[in-house]
């Protein structure tokens, strides 16, 4: 079970990431426009930590994007 939520954290790192990039943010400007650390940024990027839905949530709307987008393989 672990390793299916430390997967899903590094899909949805790596779709933001990639979500970002395209957006072209940098992860200062992410963490801004989310009221979030930069470092927490880097981590939920990294795949790195567990963070809430409403965390999630202010991300999904940051990036102007649909969940599945944030979710997807």
């Amino acid at each position: 079970m672990e390793r299916v939520i430390k997967t899903q954290l590094r899909t949805f790192g790596r779709n933001v990431r990639r979500l970002r990039h395209e957006r072209r943010l940098t992860q200062e400007k992410l963490a801004e426009l989310t009221e979030l650390n930069i470092r927490t940024v880097q981590k939920i990027e990294a795949g790195d930590t567990n963070i809430l839905i409403t965390t999630a949530a202010r991300i999904q709307k940051a990036l102007a994007c649909e969940w599945a987008k944030l979710m997807s393989l």
